[in-house]
């Protein structure tokens, strides 16, 4: 299937294949997964049940450096994993706002935090381009492996840089190019939605950090899209999705050379 040609198009497929997900779980195992991305089992442990989905490709929580009283604005908060990580770390004095464009994601992380009882995390829908949040209102903003699937990512940084405070810090995990991709995974649709066709050039994605106003902007981790291909293990569908668009197994373990797994800082002045 061909990539959508406009944002609403890509969205709506993103969308759909995510209601997808959240419906039907997750991929074979979750966990294994979350630690070879950067969890701890202490997190793993202390999220709730059904939080994790393993979709993620690193762990902003952990890079965060959150305090006790933070606001936390997560975008493309599925079902909640790094939402209650967050909310664990910045105690009963901060709060956490997460945002999904995903119905079916916001049902499933709202049932969550019932089921914990975590009172200081919501989940709001929305897009990431246009966040349901006033401007100045929130400390910290993270996001774990969505920001390469927006068709459009200046207005994503622009938008983070609204939402935070003056001094508020942007810690973002996500998938860039260090090359560009053979066309024939770029224009799939699938390919995207396995978070490696919608992802930029690593300079692109960076200077789009720093257009969107942002200053100190460094990458505190970088490493090869090994751990995301999961060792090539295509039980996982979105995985399966990248495999297919390479052209095979041993075309995708040549892709992963290409695509990086990055962890970016950055502040508002």
């Amino acid at each position: 299937m061909a990539t959508p040609t406009t944002p609403d198009a890509v969205r709506t497929v993103v969308r759909d294949r995510y209601a997808e997900r959240a419906t039907s779980c997750c991929g074979p195992d979750p966990d294994r997964h979350a630690r070879e991305i950067g969890y701890g089992d202490e997190q793993l442990a202390a999220a709730p049940e059904g939080a994790n989905l393993g979709l993620g490709c690193g762990n902003p929580v952990a890079l965060a450096a959150l305090r006790p009283g933070d606001v936390v604005l997560d975008l493309g908060s599925g079902a909640g994993f790094d939402a209650f990580l967050a909310a664990a770390a910045v105690g009963p004095t901060g709060r956490v706002i997460g945002v999904d464009m995903t119905p079916e994601m916001l049902a499933k992380a709202q049932a969550n935090a019932r089921a914990a009882g975590v009172a200081n995390v919501e989940f709001r829908e929305g897009t990431i381009e246009a966040l349901p949040v006033p401007s100045a209102s929130v400390d910290v903003v993270i996001s774990n492996c969505v920001i390469n699937l927006s068709p459009e990512k200046p207005r994503v940084f622009a938008e983070a840089f609204r939402a935070l405070r003056a001094g508020g810090r942007l810690l973002v995990s996500d998938i860039v190019l260090r090359r560009p991709l053979p066309e024939a995974v770029r224009a799939n649709v699938e390919a995207w939605v396995g978070c490696v066709a919608g992802a930029a050039l690593r300079d692109d994605y960076l200077g789009a950090i720093r257009a969107a106003g942002f200053t100190d902007v460094a990458i505190v981790r970088d490493t090869d899209a090994s751990a995301l291909l999961g060792g090539i293990d295509t039980a996982d569908p979105l995985v399966a999705a990248v495999v297919a668009a390479a052209g095979g197994p041993e075309r995708a373990r040549a892709l992963a050379a290409d695509v990086a797994s990055i962890a970016v800082s950055a502040r508002k002045p």
